[in-house]
């Protein structure tokens, strides 16, 4: 059983017990279990008593740390089974360098959940991105039309770089992680990736983020307080050297997630209000990490988590809130409208993302609002540029897009 931090950070195991060694964990040494074929089998989750490794024992079973492949491909992600707990979302009023908007600190609740092992990588971005060209095949050859039937099945797909240099200045190796895409391209990507595998992934709220961040801890960092050990952990602007780095090569934290405070910012479902926790705080207990979720019908400012090789280490502690900058990070586009889909300034070249998948069900129509922009100014430039001038794509994505997919390139 994890032992609790403190009296601010209890692991409340209702749904299971987390077994683990630290020491393993912190080696990056997590064994990797993948549940069998069976179509009684969940993704993940094994029935008999794991032997090793980490896991997480649930109603369904254990849940393990898998890796999958994307379907029609030879790419991999890896996900690890994070326990349910409660924890103190923000810093503490004492805490050296905190901004104000970390505060007050609030309880949450989280369930368990699998969490990307790394951000998302280039060998897994472009495989969504390489979706324009297809879907363009498909609409030339009249096949798999979005309809009126299909449409909840349909993504939007990232018009072709107008400068691929810029985009990539700060590296493109298949382990490097994917950045510059705007919040609601990450969203589609998980889409995609969801339909494809018919397995739920989406962003992570900020405070399931910070829960999976702190593997247990209360320090400023995952690994403590002192920003003097950052460069064994993390990416940021004094050993980067102006660009990301491969994922993986840092110190994971104690619960085996690497890169959590550095290489890129990572992208989380929230919209940013600067007294959010003020407004959500529940002096009569834990708040559901879902229900803490920060909702808006507008553009930006959206919230960013982790540090990255562009920030300073102050910015890279567990609690530190990132603000995007929509209009200002797209003002390099030449195109009119700009793209929904990526920024072209200088500061938007460490945005990334990771991925999360929940453990307990959720309904088809529910995914949606995970899944999609939410944001009418968004809808609307989406449809101009692709329905309009061509740039972009949309279609319809199921177990079947890789045989489509392979057909029309045979021919």
């Amino acid at each position: 059983m994890v032992k609790k931090a403190d009296r601010y950070f209890s692991l409340v195991l209702s749904q299971g017990c987390f077994l683990a060694s630290v020491a393993s964990l912190l080696a990056g040494g997590l064994a990797i279990a993948i549940a069998d074929d069976s179509p009684n089998e969940t993704l993940g989750v094994v029935r008999e008593h794991p032997t090793s490794g980490n896991f997480v024992e649930t109603k369904a079973g254990y849940m393990v740390p898998y890796t999958q492949t994307i379907p029609g491909t030879n790419v991999t992600f890896e996900m690890v089974p994070i326990p349910g707990g409660t924890f103190l979302m923000g810093s503490p009023s004492d805490e050296a360098d905190r901004h104000d908007d970390e505060g007050p600190q609030v309880e949450i609740k989280v369930p368990p959940l699998w969490v990307a092992k790394y951000e998302v990588t280039w060998s897994e971005y472009k495989l969504y991105m390489r979706l324009c060209g297809v879907f363009e095949k498909f609409d030339d050859q009249g096949v798999r039309k979005v309809v009126e039937e299909n449409k909840i099945d349909a993504i939007t797909a990232p018009s072709k770089l107008y400068e691929p240099g810029f985009t990539f200045s700060v590296g493109e190796e298949p382990r490097q992680p994917a950045v510059s895409m705007s919040q609601y391209a990450a969203k589609q990507y998980t889409k995609w990736l969801s339909l494809l595998t018919g397995d739920f992934y989406r962003l992570p709220t900020e405070a399931e983020w910070e829960y999976a961040c702190r593997a247990g801890t209360t320090t400023a960092y995952s690994f403590g307080d002192d920003p003097a050990d950052l460069g064994e952990h993390a990416w940021y602007y004094d050993n980067a050297d102006d660009e990301t780095h491969l994922v993986g090569e840092k110190k994971p934290n104690a619960w085996g997630l690497y890169d959590m405070h550095g290489n890129a910012s990572e992208w989380v479902l929230d919209s940013y209000a600067e007294d959010w926790y003020k407004r959500i705080k529940n002096e009569n207990g834990p708040i559901e990490a879902l229900a803490a979720l920060s909702k808006s019908d507008k553009l930006f400012p959206r919230v960013l988590r982790g540090g990255s090789w562009y920030l300073d280490p102050p910015d890279c502690r567990t609690a530190s809130r990132r603000q995007s900058d929509d209009d200002n990070w797209r003002s390099y586009d030449p195109n009119t409208p700009k793209s929904p889909w990526w920024f072209a300034s200088d500061e938007s070249q460490d945005v990334g993302f990771r991925i999360v998948r929940p453990v307990e069900p959720v309904a088809r129509k529910e995914r949606e609002g995970y899944w999609e922009a939410g944001v009418e100014s968004i809808l609307k430039v989406t449809a101009r540029r692709i329905d309009r001038e061509g740039r972009g794509e949309r279609g319809i994505v199921d177990p079947d897009l890789p045989a489509a997919i392979k057909k029309i390139q045979s021919r």
